[in-house]
């Protein structure tokens, strides 16, 4: 049965790009199995889902026809198919009548191809582009929770591909210049025929010899061997606001991997990883702290010290009558938020610690005071 990945996000089939980017982050977070109680089946689920359903192609397709899968030749197979309300593939009778071999075709790719080409001249889908920009590029970045209190500005360093510097990505020998594809004749793409059942197609494809320029160089570059793009190394410098949370997935535009032949470079993905920390565990803008509280403090009303993320030391009282099985808050001493105003609260978790045991006086004192209260 097809997966419903709209339900598996928790959003309605009319959800917009940013409510399918928020549903993922908050669940993203939730299961992540890095995280307390996380679940690594789930987060598989949920990330199967939103490259499905950020992706406006694969949306499109997945509402039309409940999957995202390429859809090579007919649903359900060519014998006994139901397609456009008829038997037998979408013809009466089947394919029997039009002496259909399935021997003429290598593979349901071909199936795919032909009525991608199909489709194409009948104005039905845009013409697919010649070649395409970079690959995008993910890696992660660990940082502390004190630098993700502060904010942080990263230098990056990968290794990928880049423009080649020699030619300018252009893949000519810098002078040489260009001349027309003889393969292609200049327009970047062939026309080859095609025998179906239906009968004779032409079908355009990229020419292999200019990869759809239309022109090669006269001299390929020495430096790039006519690619355009070298691998090396590239520093990339991000910022990371204050208030990052951990797993946040960060984009820097264009810093992924140069394209071939000029073409534009991908997208870098930085995954930011924050340190668990020894002092405070993190929950969304609230942090926790946990205490030692002595018991002739607390009676004495003595204020009690504690430690913030700014490595300050605070000093607070602890209110008449208070549940100490409940965290103290402290407004205003928490994580900022990200990418809004103020921050989080801090809450600090009291363990209370036995007193020696008292001597006569002490416990005569105890006594009266008791009887006082």
């Amino acid at each position: 049965m097809p997966k419903d990945y709209y339900q598996i996000l928790g959003v309605s089939k009319t959800a917009s790009e940013e409510d399918v980017k928020k549903a993922y982050r908050k669940l993203a977070h939730q299961y992540h199995p890095d995280k307390s109680g996380g679940d690594e089946k789930k987060f598989k689920e949920i990330n199967e889902a939103y490259q499905i359903l950020s992706d406006k192609a694969k949306r499109a397709q997945y509402d039309r026809f409940g999957t995202a899968e390429p859809m090579g030749g007919f649903p359900g197979g060519a014998q006994g198919a139901q397609w456009g309300g008829f038997q037998g593939g979408g013809f009466p009778g089947g394919f029997e009548g039009f002496g259909f071999d399935p021997s003429q075709f290598q593979g349901a790719g071909d199936m795919g191809d032909i009525f991608e080409d199909l489709f194409e001249g009948l104005g039905m889908r845009p013409r697919r582009k010649t070649y395409e920009r970079g690959s995008d590029l993910e890696m992660r970045e660990e940082i502390t929770l004190e630098e993700a209190f502060r904010g942080i500005v990263k230098q990056i360093r990968l290794r990928t591909f880049v423009q080649c510097a020699a030619c300018g990505g252009k893949g000519a020998e810098a002078g040489s210049g260009f001349e027309k594809c003889a393969a292609c004749d200049g327009h970047g793409e062939v026309r080859e025929e095609r025998r179906t059942f239906f009968g004779h197609f032409s079908q355009v494809k990229v020419c292999a010899k200019c990869h759809g320029r239309g022109e090669v160089p006269k001299k390929a570059c020495g430096a790039c061997k006519g690619e355009g793009r070298v691998e090396a190394d590239r520093t990339v410098k991000i910022e990371l606001l204050p208030g990052i949370e951990n797993d946040q997935l960060i984009k820097v535009r264009g810093a992924g991997e140069a394209g071939l032949y000029g073409t534009a470079a991908g997208d870098l993905y930085v995954r930011v990883r924050v340190r668990p920390h020894a002092v405070f565990e993190r929950r969304g803008a609230d942090l926790v702290a946990r205490g030692e509280l002595k018991v002739i403090d607390l009676m004495m009303g003595r204020k009690i010290e504690v430690p913030t993320i700014e490595g300050r030391r605070i000093s607070v009282e602890i209110p008449a009558r208070f549940n100490l099985k409940e965290p103290l808050r402290i407004p205003g001493e928490g994580m900022p938020r990200f990418g809004a105003s103020g921050r989080g609260d801090l809450l600090v978790d009291f363990a209370v610690k036995a007193p020696k045991p008292f001597g006569a006086k002490a416990k005569k004192a105890l006594e009266d005071l008791g009887e006082d209260r």
